[in-house]
């Protein structure tokens, strides 16, 4: 048998499935949680690894394992010293205080300039805009830093005492052109003041190293991984112009296709896939922590929240929730809050509230789906009335909450 183990370390927590080469079985699996929060130690991810690992007891398929790749949550800011230490908290892609910073950016450059040069325009997502921010505000910090790496590169190195990266996860550092597939070391010394070491962008097919013995298995190749959201691409298996909406903490609406999109309105983001080709897509701060949020506030679970939404009105009776609650990266309001309008003495009861809340995911979610279709990416490049939507439900309880959207949303 020839197993095969996948990583995937998200905002919430580490994921270790080991799987069948040949039949696709899944032989064991386990999660460990990240600590909540958009600035933490990376220490965490690497202990949420190792309590993942051994709880799905992977040292038991020995010999048996022939490969193992990661992805991970993208943009997060890992700011190493030359003993390869933090100089700061990880701050994730869900950090909106380096805002300022990717303004004057924009300010500085334009956007057709940054377009131009990496296909995207900077947001408080982005890691360079997280790098500028240290500068900044930390400049003691920012001059001890010798490497910068990412989410997935952290643990790969975790993997195989080797720091390597994929042009998915590049792509979302505003430093790396997804289109000459190199680094743009011009913007760093410009936005940052330094060249800190980067780690390799390997190609789809290549390997970074081998696992280190301390995982208890073959010394099996660690391939390239790829970003959270270019990984589920390559397991849903889409074609050009196919849709993916994923749901979980963040929400994400992307396809896949050939040739890159450029969007100097900075609404699309042209990363690219973990294939060689290209992955234009949006995304919301705001997601499955909205009905998360929303249970909290009603003091229910999210079965009990799923049960208010559907038995309530399908405009939930005129009451709107803007979803905003972390400021937002789609559209771009990294400092926005929350908003609940149109509210009456009648319409104000705990299904319509429940429903609002997942009116207003479903609504940023729709949103995305008209503007990347209003960019000519969906419909099939090949057939034009041929279109697929995948769900990825990463939240407990999203499947009710999606069969939501057959009402009217309340916000179009």
């Amino acid at each position: 048998m020839s197993i095969v183990i996948g990583v995937d370390s998200s905002t919430q927590s580490c994921k270790v499935l080991a799987v069948d080469v040949e039949t696709g079985r899944i032989l064991s699996s386990a999660s460990a949680p990240h600590p909540d929060g958009t600035s933490i130690n990376p220490a965490h991810w690497a202990t949420a690894l190792d309590q993942a690992w051994n709880d799905a007891d992977i040292r038991t398929f020995g010999q048996e394992v022939s490969g193992v790749s990661v992805a991970a949550q993208q943009h997060g800011m890992v700011a190493l010293d030359a003993e390869r230490q933090p100089v700061h908290d990880a701050l994730l892609w869900n950090d909106t205080r380096s805002a300022d910073a990717a303004g004057q950016m924009v300010a500085e450059l334009g956007a057709e300039a940054w377009v131009d040069a990496v296909n995207l325009v900077p947001v408080a997502s982005f890691t360079l805009t997280k790098l500028a921010w240290l500068a900044q505000h930390r400049p003691e910090l920012a001059a001890k830093v010798a490497r910068v790496v990412l989410p997935h590169d952290y643990l790969n190195h975790r993997l195989t005492g080797e720091y390597f990266t994929d042009r998915s996860d590049a792509s979302g550092t505003a430093y790396y052109s997804p289109i000459t597939g190199e680094y743009r070391k011009d913007l760093l010394e410009q936005f940052f003041g330094a060249v800190p070491e980067l780690p390799p962008v390997l190609g789809p097919a290549e390997t970074g190293g081998n696992l280190l013995d301390r995982w208890g298995t073959n010394r099996a190749a660690a391939g390239a991984g790829a970003g959270d959201n270019a990984a589920a691409a390559l397991g849903l298996g889409i074609n050009p112009g196919e849709v993916v909406v994923s749901v979980g903490t963040s929400g994400t609406v992307f396809t896949s296709v050939v040739e890159p999109v450029r969007d100097p309105s900075g609404t699309v983001a042209g990363f690219a896939d973990a294939t060689g080709q290209h992955l234009p897509l949006l995304a919301m701060i705001n997601c499955a922590r909205v009905m998360t949020a929303t249970a909290a506030m009603l003091n229910v679970d999210l079965p009990e929240l799923d049960r208010l939404a559907l038995a309530a009105a399908p405009d939930a009776g005129g009451l709107t929730l803007l979803p905003y609650l972390d400021g937002e990266r789609t559209p771009n309001l990294p400092n926005a809050r929350g908003t609940l309008t149109g509210m009456t003495r009648e319409n104000m009861t705990p299904g319509n509230l429940a429903r609002a809340g997942v009116l207003a995911v479903l609504n940023s979610l729709a949103d995305a789906q008209e503007l990347l279709r209003a960019n000519g990416r969906t419909g099939g490049q090949s057939d034009p009335d041929r279109r697929r939507i995948e769900v990825a439900l990463l939240a407990p309880g999203s499947c009710k909450h999606l069969r939501c959207a057959g009402g009217s949303t309340g916000r179009r």
